[in-house]
């Protein structure tokens, strides 16, 4: 019943590299060389990605009419079809004129030379790598990166085709942080100094949006929700959850009708506060006086939080708006992204416990995640239904944005294993999480990097990506090993 809401997405940007002289000294090249372009943007495009097609670059002075072709056209990511041998001068005028990511596919069309029919027209048909060591080299003059060199084979190479998903990937993180609104309501948690982070800064370094909302903002709203708005997400609820008697937990009951009720209205409060708003995330926390619909409202998120961030809109609490990033670059990544730290350790199985009270990915649960009511949220105020699951088993992955001393970003990655077991009955998310070489070695490791408390945590193995994403906004980054 949960659908995305926010379409993952991208503008691809292709253009192939050619040595022009080529087409006046072997017939037919042209038309074998397009065929092969072609077939290329057809892989692309499997990723679920707009590829725009600058076509073939054969002179210099066709570089600099392609360079301002493509900064019209809002490309997210370049990729450079080394098709043939090409100089370097039809290269150079793009990279200097588009402040754009690239990254070099060099992919021949066949795997090997049928060495027996060799002749220079096949050499030249399958040239791929011919220009890159130049094109590295001359890019590295102009002090300009490129961000990866895809090389293989066209056809039927799996490996191809998985670094060319996992840029078009990446595309859709960049797509998705160029103007995003990640709200900011109320105010950090008392004392919490890693939650504080300066809006100004958020979108120097992310290029997103921070609209500052007050908690009345959602209380106009809840204000004019409609009965049939309730019932539809509370059979949303009724989906999507289970509702178990409770278990070892004292402040924990089986969820009741009025809790299930104020999570309903709350979840289409945030339903309509993203909508009005055009919001892509939101971080907030607020307390409120007792007895009072503020902090009925703001302590009765969580539910809806989840709900929306399986729709592609990340919610957390405490106000951490770095972490909301971390797990809108996870969700874009199609990985999860739940709001995590850690919990105790068991050092006797030699692993530790990641999860939070607050919202959670619910597109990455194992199974379908458990309602509690409780008496009380520990260490803050309110009571209400709690969301309480475990992702799914296998690699993980976390992304853990923080800041230095001078105020710059970092992130913070790591990698491990969710494994079967048990997890606390507490009403709130845990997954058991597994670590190399051990899991007590590895959060040291984690800790004296000067991470925040929080992180996004998604399935798979996915470093490789984030550290691309990080040198990409030209971020600090730690792969924790």
């Amino acid at each position: 019943m949960i659908q995305r809401k926010s379409k993952r997405t991208a503008r691809i940007g292709v253009f192939a590299v050619i040595h022009e002289i080529y087409f006046e000294q072997f017939d037919g090249l042209r038309d074998s060389l397009y065929g092969y372009h072609n077939d290329l943007i057809d892989i692309i495009k499997t990723n679920d990605v707009e590829v725009v097609d600058f076509g073939f670059v054969g002179n210099n002075q066709r570089a600099y009419e392609v360079a301002e072709e493509i900064k019209k056209q809002n490309i997210d990511l370049l990729m450079c079809n080394m098709i043939t041998y090409a100089t370097s001068s039809v290269f150079a005028p793009i990279l200097l004129g588009c402040d754009i990511p690239m990254i070099l596919v060099a992919l021949q069309p066949l795997s090997k030379l049928d060495y027996t029919k060799a002749n220079t027209f096949m050499q030249l048909e399958n040239d791929n790598i011919c220009a890159v060591p130049e094109f590295m080299g001359v890019a590295n003059r102009l002090r300009k990166k490129i961000h990866d060199v895809i090389i293989g084979t066209l056809y039927d190479d799996e490996d191809a085709r998985a670094e060319l998903s996992k840029w078009c990937n990446i595309a859709m993180v960049i797509h998705s942080l160029k103007g995003a609104r990640m709200g900011l309501m109320g105010h950090t948690m008392e004392a919490m100094y890693d939650m504080h982070a300066d809006p100004t800064a958020i979108s120097s370094a992310f290029g997103i949006h921070v609209p500052l909302l007050e908690i009345d903002d959602v209380v106009e709203v809840y204000n004019e929700i409609t009965e049939e708005e309730i019932q539809a997400k509370i059979n949303v609820i009724d989906e999507e959850f289970d509702m178990p008697d409770p278990k070892s937990d004292p402040i924990t009951t089986k969820l009741t009708d009025a809790d299930k009720l104020q999570a309903a209205k709350s979840a289409v409060a945030l339903d309509r506060l993203v909508e009005k708003y055009n919001l892509t995330g939101l971080a907030y926390y607020y307390e409120g006086l007792d007895n009072t619909i503020q902090r009925t409202i703001s302590s009765t998120f969580i539910v809806g939080n989840s709900i929306l961030n399986a729709q592609g809109i990340p919610m957390c609490g405490e106000f951490d708006i770095k972490t909301c990033i971390a797990m809108l670059i996870m969700d874009r990544l199609n990985i999860g992204g739940s709001f995590a730290e850690f919990h105790p350790f068991d050092f006797d199985e030699d692993f530790i416990l990641v999860g939070h009270d607050g919202p959670h990915h619910l597109a990455i649960a194992d199974g379908k995640p458990i309602l509690r009511s409780l008496k009380k949220y520990h260490g803050k105020p309110g009571s209400g239904a709690g969301v309480e699951f475990k992702i799914k088993e296998g690699p993980i992955t976390m992304l853990g944005i923080t800041q230095n001393y001078d105020g710059k970003f970092k992130f913070v990655i790591g990698e491990g294993f969710s494994k079967a077991g048990p997890i606390p009955p507490t009403g709130n998310t845990n997954t058991r999480g597994f670590f190399e070489p051990t899991t007590k070695e590895f959060i040291k490791k984690w800790v004296m990097e000067g991470p925040t408390h929080h992180y996004a945590l998604g399935i798979g193995h996915h470093a490789d990506e984030l550290a691309k994403i990080a040198d990409i906004l030209g971020i600090e980054r730690v792969i924790v090993k």
